[in-house]
């Protein structure tokens, strides 16, 4: 796909990450050229500096870039006396856990508050248990509850598939249907992004005919590569002063590229390289002390014993 950002699914702006490297995203895909320019334009040189520092945040950018450059267009149709449209927001994140979703609804929560679009620009994220009360009428009123709480700012639903679980007779359903009736009556006072497993997300879409259409942003946030899991591995061992061996290098790369393909559909991805980088660090030290060994040398050192993966405690998802 040329241009994952501009595809249409459903009247929606479908994105896909598709974490390939592309050279030329920093350069012929960035709107300016100039330090002038980007001086001018601070706040989108901010944020796509921010993106930078996270792993196969590419097409995210790129739609960074569409909203900034709308809301600025507008700023200028408005000083020309000409019609400035508005744009519903609300977005679809789709993929497994550790992929970016989170992180990415934060930035955006940042990114919408800097350029006027929220009025707060706080974050609020909720499950399940927060919307969905114990009897009739109950719901509506904890989802009424969170929906004013986060006026103004991000509302993020991990697992959002959750509310429609329990069928038609299930609290769920009130929940959504007083989500979908706030969309409709405050669709410029706050954005919602509801988030989950790909598949599980497409069914919870179609249960309600008019949820889709209510979304136009749709993002898919497919696995990382081999490869971008073990640029995570560098960068997090570097942030926290070790040094890793190439011989635990090739031993941790063997293994995150044997897990991508046993546990493809539910792996964890960046959670889990996380985990096993903060596993390995206790196991560096226990190590350690059993060596007596305290210069700066070993404690600088990240060995391939240190990643002792059959006898992990870290899940896979």
């Amino acid at each position: 796909m040329s241009n994952p950002v501009n595809s249409k699914k459903r009247g929606r702006i479908n994105v896909v990450l598709n974490h390939k490297q592309d050279d030329r995203l920093s350069q012929k895909d960035s709107l300016f050229s100039t330090d002038q320019e980007k001086e001018e334009h601070d706040i989108l040189t901010r944020f796509e500096k921010k993106l930078e520092d996270y792993v196969g945040l590419e097409e995210v950018k790129r739609l960074v870039n569409e909203i900034y450059a709308w809301l600025y267009i507008n700023q200028r149709r408005e000083e020309m006396g000409l019609r400035a449209s508005k744009q519903v927001l609300h977005m679809i994140f789709k993929g497994n856990p550790g992929t970016g979703k989170t992180t990415v609804a934060r930035i955006i929560a940042n990114f919408l508050h800097e350029m006027g679009i929220l009025s707060k620009g706080h974050f609020m994220e909720v499950e399940r248990a927060d919307l969905v009360g114990e009897y009739i009428g109950h719901t509506a009123q904890k989802t009424r509850d969170v929906l004013k709480k986060a006026s103004g700012g991000v509302l993020f639903i991990d697992e959002a598939y959750s509310l429609a679980r329990g069928g038609e007779k299930d609290f769920g359903k009130e929940a959504i249907d007083t989500l979908v009736k706030a969309m409709e009556d405050h669709q410029h006072d706050f954005v919602l992004i509801l988030a989950g497993y790909s598949k599980e997300m497409e069914y919870f879409l179609s249960l309600n005919p008019g949820l889709p259409s209510r979304f136009p942003i749709s993002i898919d946030f497919p696995n990382y590569t081999t490869e971008q899991l073990m640029e995570m591995v560098r960068r997090m061992l570097r942030e926290r002063e070790y040094e890793l061996t190439k011989d635990g290098e090739f031993h941790i790369k063997e293994h995150i590229r044997k897990i991508r393909q046993e546990q493809e559909r539910t792996f964890s991805n960046g959670r889990y390289i996380r985990n096993i980088i903060e596993e390995a660090i206790r196991m560096q030290a226990v190590r350690l002390l059993k060596e007596n060994r305290f210069d700066k040398e070993a404690l600088l050192t990240m060995r391939r014993e240190d990643f002792n993966f059959n006898s992990s405690h870290v899940k896979l998802n």
